[in-house]
């Protein structure tokens, strides 16, 4: 039940008000301003109704208190002396309304009831803005790597131009992530971002999506529908695989940013679009241009600020920071308690290249995660990688034989593989491309041959 102060220096009005509104609300009530800023500072207040005359004090002066203390919430006047200009003066002080004494209850009932539906309101926009900038802070960029940090401070530079961004970098690197660091720290951020996946969306709808349509502008258009140049109008519109576009829509992509403006599928209305673009790719676009998949004109367009975003192998020092991020973000997922991982795990995932760069060491940290039954990460934990890292460490002692006998390189590239499985013949074995029993038959003629 919603709670409401009344502020009177008449006990007769206070008690017949809250009479009236008792049945719907909470009500308290005040004949001094220094009670009635107690209560309202001791919280839970959610309506005031101010005399504009508290006696010897002046209710504006205790209205312009009240919102010095809790700037949201809604008071509505009441004055017994028919003073419009003195009504005007509460309303820019901040006063939702004000009503006339002797107070008309229905009149006052509806304003109340308006009152608190519109700080209701304001509530949930303050909410949703603190979720929004919630869920950005939980997609940080990670890292203390110079190359990471370069990328950082990137951002910054370029956070307030209105030029366009092409972000270049591998599969998993986190492109998307630039995208919305620049969008979310610079002066677009009070408006829309969205990002489209170029290559995730048929080319016979991408025109309708990027530039909307009228209805009836095609089979299937049974309502009209903003396309996300309109939607971005003064946001950010974030294209990912731009190298993968269609040719047609390369050409109107470009007429768009040339005119700033669209026109919708159904229509010839043009419709203003002051949208910054921020495209990324995993392409070589000068390869694509000569190629003639990829229009040059296009190409220079987007590439006026260029930022690189390096694969996970090239910083591997963030490895350490990127897993305690993922283990905290998956222990709250599957409600587990993974504090860390030993340090052979840590070595291995450190010495392992990472072809899907960050997003696969996501991927390798939630499998484990789920399926880890101790405080701590071990290598049956990560059974692919430590395979692959196993493969790759035997190819790095391999080179390490070259000028020896091959007796002894084979010798040495058992036993190698012997250490790196942890003495585990069978895997050892199929390392090696032999049966058990060949690796046993080899075991024993190195021992019969240093008796």
């Amino acid at each position: 039940m919603k709670h409401i102060l009344i502020l009177d220096d008449e006990k007769n009005i206070c008690v017949s008000l809250a009479y009236a509104l008792e049945d719907s609300y909470r009500v308290t009530w005040a004949l001094e301003p220094g009670e009635g800023l107690e209560l309202i500072s001791a919280g839970g207040t959610d309506l005031v109704l101010l005399d504009l005359k508290l006696g010897r004090h002046d209710g504006l002066k205790v209205l312009k208190e009240i919102k010095a203390r809790e700037r949201k919430l809604p008071v509505i006047m009441m004055t017994g002396y028919g003073s419009i200009d003195s009504s005007v003066e509460a309303i820019k002080a901040g006063a939702f309304h004000y009503v006339s004494k002797p107070v008309v209850l229905e009149e006052l009932k509806n304003l109340i009831i308006k009152a608190l539906n519109q700080a209701g309101l304001s509530r949930r926009v303050e909410e949703l803005s603190r979720q929004i900038g919630e869920k950005q802070e939980t997609v940080p960029i990670i890292g203390s790597s110079p190359a990471i940090q370069r990328v950082l401070t990137m951002v910054d530079k370029v956070k307030d131009i209105d030029s366009n961004i092409l972000i270049l970098g591998e599969s998993g690197t986190g492109k998307d992530l630039v995208a919305q660091a620049i969008h979310y720290r610079g002066q677009r951020r009070e408006y829309r971002y969205e990002a489209v996946n170029c290559s995730a969306i048929p080319v016979n709808l991408l025109e309708s999506e990027f530039f909307g349509h009228k209805k009836g502008a095609f089979t299937g258009a049974d309502r009209d529908r903003q396309g996300k140049f309109e939607i971005c109008h003064k946001g950010t519109l974030f294209l990912d695989e731009i190298g993968d576009m269609d040719p047609m829509i390369q050409a109107k992509l470009l007429r768009v940013m040339q005119d700033k403006a669209i026109t919708p599928l159904g229509t010839n209305k043009m419709i203003q679009a002051d949208v910054r673009l921020i495209a990324a790719t995993n392409r070589d676009l000068r390869q694509a241009v000569e190629q003639g998949t990829f229009r040059e004109d296009l190409f220079y367009r987007l590439n006026v600020i260029t930022i690189e975003v390096p694969p996970l192998r090239r910083r591997s020092e963030d490895i350490p920071l990127l897993l305690r991020y993922f283990l905290q973000k998956y222990n709250r997922q599957f409600n587990k308690e993974v504090v860390g991982a030993r340090r052979e795990v840590l070595r291995l995932l450190e010495e392992y290249d990472f072809p899907g760069n960050v997003r696969e060491l996501e991927n390798i940290v939630e499998r484990a995660v789920a399926f880890a039954e101790g405080p701590l990460l071990s290598l049956e934990d990560l059974p692919e990688l430590e395979k692959s890292g196993e493969h790759e460490r035997g190819a790095k002692a391999a080179c390490r034989l070259a000028g020896r006998s091959l007796t002894d390189i084979e010798e040495q590239a058992i036993m190698d593989t012997l250490s790196l499985t942890r003495f585990n013949r069978k895997r050892a074995a199929e390392l090696l491309g032999i049966t058990e029993r060949t690796l046993r038959n080899k075991l024993l003629q190195y021992h019969r041959d240093k008796i």
